[in-house]
């Protein structure tokens, strides 16, 4: 199943007004942006339809606003930062109420590549409960929607949805391309053998990814703190662990519907220990490795074992795809990185499509300096969870079919 969706490849934009959905949702300080990597994913999108002469109309959301407006969620940094990077003015239309006076002036006085960025979507209450008017309010800028914020596609909100029922020329930028094409096409079509490594603090996050990717991959690895619930599971004493109990059924239910498909599912073989969860994170922690059946009742799992860093190694060594969601361990103090290395380390090493599912797997891949090594590091968090999950993304379901 390939996802064919319009893309701004097939659009002629020429003198159009273009909304543009961007993921803006940087990290601020005091009102300085301390990482851009989000307005720097948009360029080649915002780029290609300003080549290609279209009046830009971009909108994103930052942060959560609880009562409407406020000050320090206000996307004025954005604007700023977003002209350095393309050596053009934006115009910043700052209303408290996203289309006001100042955004329907900006919008009128356009001339082809020109570029308006409206404040931020969640001043308006109705954003995120994707009702009218706020989604004719948007759509009435514009004559053409193009989708590029794969980080909000799983939900359903006026500027990732509602505003599509306003205008039916629609397609998706080259950031959401990227994010179709890799993970879609990982799940749905993978070029075989395919390996998916879960790792991460609780089975509870992960139960639909666990048992969609049982079904889609050959291998399926579980390691990070979700795995010390597998092994209860198998009756092995997991000491002060991170546990679920709720879920100990649900990991036998895995792993036989493993065997069942003839799937191997792989849980680590050593862990290592520590009596307690360092304080400060990343501060100093006093490890030991024991084997996973006889970790020590007073003592918790913290990362993954040497002998289990090379299991899991040897198992990506053959693979053609590899998608990994979650990290082995603590991953932010440097005694307890080892096994998110191990794995990083062994998918920088492989020739095979090597997808990274949002969220910590793509800080710690990002933060250990891997990134250039990967194929495709997901914007998104929840919603490459989801797509994994096999689940019908809105923001990707409403823009139109090639």
């Amino acid at each position: 199943m390939k996802l064919n969706k319009v893309t701004v490849d097939d659009i002629n934009v020429k003198g159009k007004k273009v909304l543009v959905r961007v993921d803006f949702n940087v990290p601020l300080k005091d009102g300085v942006i301390t990482n851009d990597n989000r307005i720097t994913a948009a360029l080649p999108t915002i780029k290609k339809l300003i080549a290609d002469g279209g009046k830009l109309i971009l909108c994103s959301h930052l942060g959560k606003p609880k009562n409407g407006p406020e000050e320090k969620f206000s996307l004025a940094p954005v604007a700023v930062r977003l002209s350095e990077l393309l050596g053009k003015e934006v115009v910043f239309a700052n209303d408290d109420e996203v289309v006001g006076e100042n955004a329907k002036k900006a919008v009128a006085d356009m001339n082809d590549g020109d570029v308006v960025l409206l404040q931020n979507t969640r001043f308006r209450k109705e954003e995120t409960k994707n009702l009218e008017p706020f989604s004719e309010e948007l759509a009435s800028l514009a004559e053409v929607f193009v989708m590029d914020a794969f980080g909000s596609a799983h939900r359903a909100h006026c500027s990732t949805a509602g505003v599509t029922k306003h205008i039916k020329n629609t397609a998706v930028g080259y950031l959401m391309q990227k994010e179709i094409d890799y993970l879609g096409n990982a799940v749905e079509n993978p070029v075989r053998p395919f390996v998916a490594i879960l790792g991460g603090a609780k089975v509870a996050d992960k139960l639909n990814v666990i048992s969609n990717l049982l079904e889609k991959c050959d291998t399926l690895i579980i390691g990070g703190g979700m795995a010390y619930t597998f092994l209860k599971a198998k009756g092995y004493e997991i000491g002060k662990s991170l546990v679920d109990d709720t879920k100990l059924d649900y990991c036998k239910e895995m792993t036989d519907k493993a065997e069942k498909l003839g799937k191997k599912l792989l849980l680590p073989i050593d862990t290592t220990v520590a009596k307690s969860f360092p304080d400060p994170i990343d501060g100093p922690v006093d490890v030991e490795i024991v084997d996973a059946d006889k970790i020590p009742a007073d003592m918790e799992g913290l990362d993954i074992g040497d002998k289990t860093q090379k299991l899991f190694a040897d198992a990506v060594k053959s693979a053609k795809t590899v998608v990994w969601n979650g990290p082995m361990g603590v991953f932010e103090n440097p005694t307890l990185a080892k096994g998110t290395i191990a794995v990083a380390q062994a998918l920088a090493d492989t020739d095979a499509t090597t997808i990274i599912g949002g969220g910590d797997s793509a800080a710690a891949v990002i933060q250990l300096g891997y990134s250039d090594k990967m194929s495709h590091i997901s914007t998104g968090g929840g919603a490459s969870l989801e797509y994994l999950e096999g689940k019908v993304l809105p923001g990707i379901d409403v823009i139109a079919d090639k």
